[in-house]
Order: structure tokens, then sequence, then C-alpha cells
């Protein structure tokens, strides 16, 4: 299918093909037939893309900061590598959309095929011939509703939550600041509402189409003579600003026109220095308006489709989006007249230079048009592949991999380090979404891209799948890699509960040849190595203590959602208690943990871990949120037979013994690009797994014991059979 894409490094919007959409559970598959150009939103990203590096790093200087306190924790060249991958990830354009359902995935109870909906959201609506989209995000069509005016529901919820911020009554005064698409949508908008509307606008054609709407309007200067004398002087009971602009004057000429008392609402992006004198002579209430209304940017909601209770959010977006439908299906919402431009999908690009004012026109409603297309099943348009290279067998050998995820991990991490790689052949990857598919097919040489897992699963060319999804999904698709015959990698964790961990146990038990790998990548470091390589002849157990400054994520992040990313322990403490037992050799046998209280700002990720294993050895985890990011991530201790060993964030090994001290420094190396070697050599070879698998589960089952430790107030909790 074609879709339009934007790439963050060098500013080229282009039309590619990408593979059709999968939908997940809880979302539809639809086929397009309108979707509208932002000229607010999108144009800011594309006028961004189009920077050069300094100009991104001048408008940004947030990021700025994060790249250099990364730059002083891991290093120059790999915070470079991480930052020039993300700017490299295509961006999906786009947020409005209108079309037909043509697929359903599971829990779509109320959807059918074939339905009409209008569609909502970044990164879902997007200018694509397919999408697929939430429930929540969707909005279904009378027959009244034709799917070029739909494609503006949208930027209709956005005007109409600004409105209600404003919380006007009948027949009170309004005015409206700036009417350009959004300006114009709020003015009908507030009229259907029974109040007296006036605009106000620095273009006279958009004035002259206000009035054409019905509403009275004029210049921005005449407007404190105008627009006040509408109001018998007495000034405007709400101020809508709809302007876009860096300048100050739209919140400063809403003072002046605002009475005593007023609220005046920023629904535009525009400057906000504060006329303190007339503000607060006033006494007015200033609101920023947040997007569509209640529900956007809750994972909860516009994600896993969590719906609010009318009774105590009375306008959720969604609801704002059926309000608005309801509007343009009596007609007291009119868009024909605001649409100024049409594009096919294929003229996409043609429409950025209008909006971004490279071609000159004047422009208000920017839609780009989709034909019937013939792109993958009409019927589901699922399943459809997208080959990058015409011969398969381009870089042949035994490891024909398959990749489920292409994510920025995917990207930035592990997929340069497979790349370069001897007897590794790329094959197939696969996204949900698909584009990220596509775009890491092309920039690592894959021969095709898709959609679903099951193009992967079931591909008989390929041996071998790396799954690099979301931990939610990582069971699942290990036990279905299993029974398809495939050789597996899979990221972190292993397994989110003792369920799915026994599901792929019992997998292992009846699996003919397969080999599994987690992905445990600091025991193949090279200093990793070399510290255990001095202690393979330790005779008395080891003391290793591990201090990780793991840096805050806030709360809202899936990581921490328990179905979908079992925590921070279980989704990456894994890895510093997988560290130990490598140095020990054995997956501890039981497990004391306590955590600083949250407050309220973290999700037990402030917690101290101690290990027993099976030799005596104590191991020792101290994972902490509550750090300076600037700071280096890991240190590991280690204590045993006269000999300490410090290893710094796997840039340099420090051992002691007999008073002698021996360093070995180098390139941060955290032994992503080893542990690729030893796997596809254990496949080549048909050796043991490159990781026993006791250590494999015995250490997923540690986290699952540490989780239930911090529970009990550090109780003390066994591991059983972590070694069996």
């Amino acid at each position: 299918m074609k879709q339009l894409l934007q790439n963050l490094r060098d500013g080229k919007a282009a039309v590619e093909e990408v593979p059709v959409p999968t939908p997940r559970p809880g979302q539809a598959l639809v086929k397009v037939a309108a979707s509208l150009v932002s000229a607010g939103t999108e144009r800011m990203v594309v006028e961004f893309a189009e920077k050069s590096l300094v100009g991104k790093a001048a408008s940004r200087p947030d990021l700025v900061r994060q790249v250099l306190d990364k730059m002083q924790r891991e290093g120059f060249a790999p915070t470079i590598q991480a930052a020039f991958s993300r700017l490299d990830q295509p961006m999906a354009l786009g947020y409005s959309t209108a079309g037909t359902i043509t697929g359903l995935g599971a829990g779509m109870d109320g959807f059918t095929i074939g339905q009409r909906v209008a569609c909502a959201g970044g990164g879902y609506a997007s200018h694509a011939e397919y999408n697929v989209v939430p429930r929540n995000l969707l909005t279904p069509l009378p027959e009244g509703v034709d799917f070029e005016s739909a494609a503006f529901t949208t930027l209709g919820a956005i005007a109409l939550h600004g409105f209600r911020l404003a919380e006007p009554q009948l027949g009170e005064t309004v005015a409206v600041i700036g009417l350009g698409l959004l300006g114009l949508l709020t003015v009908q908008i507030a009229a259907a509402a029974g109040c007296r509307v006036y605009g106000v606008d620095t273009n006279p054609e958009r004035v002259k189409l206000a009035a054409g709407l019905g509403i009275p309007a004029c210049p921005r200067d005449q407007a404190e003579s105008a627009a006040l004398a509408f109001t018998a002087n007495r000034g405007f009971d709400s101020v809508i600003i709809c302007a876009d602009t860096a300048s100050n004057d739209p919140v400063e000429l809403a003072g002046m026109l605002a009475r005593d008392r007023a609220k005046v609402v920023a629904t535009g992006a525009v400057g906000l220095t504060f006329p303190r004198k007339i503000y607060y002579e006033k006494e007015l209430s200033f609101v920023n308006s947040r997007s569509y209304g209640p529900g956007r940017y809750d994972a909860a909601y516009e994600e896993n489709g969590q719906d609010y209770p009318p009774g105590y959010v009375r306008w959720t977006e969604g609801r704002n989006f059926e309000a608005v439908v309801n509007l343009l299906e009596s007609g007291k919402l009119k868009v024909e007249s605001l649409i100024t431009h049409r594009f096919p999908i294929e003229r996409a690009a043609e429409a950025y230079e209008v909006i971004t004012g490279k071609t000159k026109e004047l422009f208000l409603g920017v839609l780009l048009t989709y034909d019937d297309g013939k792109q993958g099943n009409k019927e589901t348009g699922t399943g459809v592949r997208v080959y990058l290279s015409t011969d398969r067998q381009a870089t042949p050998g035994p490891v024909k991999l398959g990749v489920l995820g292409a994510g920025l991990y995917a990207n930035a991490t592990l997929l340069p380090a497979i790349q370069k790689i001897p007897g590794i052949q790329l094959v197939g990857i696969a996204s949900a979404g698909g584009l990220h598919a596509q775009h890491s097919a092309r920039k690592f040489g894959f021969a095709y891209a898709c959609s679903s897992d099951d193009e992967i699963l079931n591909d008989p060319d390929i041996n071998t799948v790396a799954i690099l999804t979301r931990h939610d999904s990582h069971a699942e698709l290990v036990v279905k890699a299993l029974q398809a015959g495939k050789h597996v990698f899979v990221e972190k964790p292993l397994a989110l509960d003792s369920d799915q961990l026994s599901a792929i146990s019992e997998q292992l038990k009846i699996t003919d040849n397969q080999l599994l790998l987690v992905g445990f990548n600091r025991r193949f470091a090279p200093l990793a190595h070399t510290l255990n390589s001095r202690l393979a002849t330790r005779s008395e157990p080891l003391h290793v203590h591990y201090r990780v400054n793991a840096g805050y994520i806030p709360p809202s992040h899936w990581v921490h959602d328990p179905v979908q990313g079992g925590g921070r322990i279980i989704g990456e403490g894994c890895h510093f208690v997988d560290f130990a037992a490598f140095l020990v050799g054995a997956a501890p046998v039981s497990v004391s943990a306590v955590a600083l209280p949250d407050g309220g700002k973290y999700r037990g990720d402030n917690v101290s871990m101690t290990f027993t294993f099976p030799d005596g050895s104590v191991g020792v985890v101290d994972y902490l949120a509550n750090g300076d990011k600037s700071f280096p991530k890991e240190r590991v201790e280690v204590f045993c037979g006269g000999v300490i060993a410090m290893l710094d964030d796997f840039r340099s090994l420090e051992m002691i013994e007999n008073g002698r001290r021996k360093t070995v420094k180098g390139a941060q190396d955290k032994g992503w690009k080893d542990e690729w070697i030893a796997f596809a050599e254990a496949i080549h070879n048909g050796g043991r797994p490159p990781v026993p698998y006791e250590q494999l589960i015995g250490v997923t089952k540690a986290t699952f014991a540490t989780v239930e430790s911090i529970k009990n107030n550090g109780e003390k909790v066994y591991n059983p059979g972590a070694n069996s």
C-alpha cells in the first residue's frame, strides 16, 4: 500500500510502498477514502525535519541535553549512533481520516466489516491507504456524511474541545481570534451552541470566508473597535485563540477583547507572554486547550479501549468525535467551502509544498484522496509482503533470519550488530504497522517486510526467529516459533509470569533440535569474559555487587504496566540477575528484596535485591531509578579468594590481586555482537545453547520471586526448581 512518510533526518516527505498493517486486538483495519492535512501540526513537523542538525538542536534544547547526558554516560560513538538512528526512523504523517472497515481484531464488538468510520490519532489515522485504529478512536458515520467531510472530524473535535473549555452559556458572546481551518470550525460550533460569535483575522480573505458562513468578522487592525462594538463595549464573555503564530499579539488582543473576569482559551499554538496589567485588572482566566478532549494521551483509553463513564466524564475525545459527526450530519458544521486543495495519495508530497508556503498558494483545507487501490487483499487488507530485493539468496548462510518487531532497539542496537556477522541471511522482518518493518528491511538488507507475525513464522525459508516485540507478546511468540520448528532469539524478558514460563518450559521438553536464547547480552561482553576467565578457577564462593543507575521512567510508561511490560524488575532487572548467575555458573536459589517507598513518583523500581546461589555465593543487585542519568549506568564489583574486580559500564575492567592492579579499557561493548556470533555458531554446528536453559528459566523465576519478596517486605523467597 502507499503511505506518506517523513524522514526527520533529511527532511524529505515521500510516498512509499509499505506492508498493509495487521489489526491487533481492539483495533480495526480501515481502508482510507480521504485524509485531512493539518496546516498547523504537520507543517511544524515538516519544517522541523527540514532544519539542519544545528537548526534542530537550536529548536529543541531539551533533546540536546538528553544527548549530552547520554554521551557523558555511554561515550561519543554509541550516542551519535543512537541519535542518528532515531532521526532516521520514518514518521507517519496525518491524524484525521475517514474510510471503511475491512478487518477487525479481537474484542471489536459493535463494529462490522464494511462499516464507514471517521478515524483519529497520530500514528493511527495516517496518510495511508490502510490504517489500524483502536476502537476509541473510531466513530461510525451516518449515510448523510461523506468521507471528505468526515476527514475533518478530528480537527473539529480539537475545535469543540477548546470551545467546551471556555464553558460558554446560551446567548453569550464569543470572540475567535484566527480564522484558519481551526478557527472557521470553531466559529461554526459556537454559533451552533447558541452563542453570538465574532471572528478576527489578519487575512481579509478569511474574514470573507467567515462572513460566507454567516459569522461577522473583521481584520485585526479593526478588532479593538469593531469587535468590541459587537458586545456594546462590554467585552466578550469568552475569547478562543485559534491563531498559529509565535507572536504574543493574539494573547494581548484576547485580553483587550475580553470582559471583566472572562475566560481566554488558547487552542492554537501562540506566544504565551502575558501582558500582566490587563490580565490582572480584568482577573482573566487563561486555559491551554490540549487536543481532542479527555482520553488524549491516556494509553488506557486510546490504546487499550478503556472508556470513561459518561456520568464522570461527559465529553471524552471519542464522544467529541461523535458530536462533530452529528454536527456535520445536521448541516450545522459546513466544511465543503473550506476545501481548497485535493491531491491523490500518489502526489501527497505536493500537499506539503503547499502548506509550507513553497508554492506561494493560498490554502485552507488540504485533502488527500485514495482510489480503490490494488494493494493487498481487498477483503481483509492483511498478509501483504513488500519485497526489497529480487535476490533472496544474496547473502546465504546457515542462519536464515526472520525478525518480529522493528522498533528503536532493533534499529539502533541489535540489527546493526547482526548485520556485521557473516553467515546470517536476513530474510524477512515484521512490524504491526508495516512501515517500520519496511524501513528496517531497506536499511539492513532484508529481502521483504510485512506486518504479520505469521508471515515470518510460517516462512519455510526462515529457520531462525528474533522476537523484538513488547514484553507481553514474548512468551506466546516463543512457543509459536518453537512449534514452527524455528530457532528462537527473544529479547528479555523471557516471560512475565509463571504460567507463561511453564508453557515455554513444556515446549522446550518436546522441541527437536531447536535452540532458544534470551537476550542476556552482557554475559557475552568481552570484558565480562575476561572477568569470568579469572574466576573460573575459584575455589570458594564469590560476592558480586551490581549497581544499576537505571534512570527515571514516568509511571505512565508501558514498561510499568504489569500486563504489557511486567514492571522494570522483570522487564530489565533480569539482565543483572543473569550476569550474577553467569559469574557464579548457576541460577539463584533464593532472593530477599526491599524497595524504597514510591511516593507516587516511582513504580517499585528502586530496589535492593540479595540473591543466594547453590555454592553459597551471594549476589546483590541495586536497581535504582532515583539517580542522575548523566552518571554512568552500571558498575559491578566482585570479591573472591583474594581477588577484587571492578567492571565499569562495560568500558573498563580493573582487577586487583596480590597488591597488583591490572586495567583493561576500551569502547563500551555490552556483548550484542558476540551474543549473536555464539548463537549463529550453535545453530550452524548443532551445539548446546549459548546459555544453559536452567539458567534462562532460573533467572526468570528469580525475578518473579523478587517481585514477591518486595510485596512481602523483604521476606526471603526460594526459587524451587531454578536449576532443574
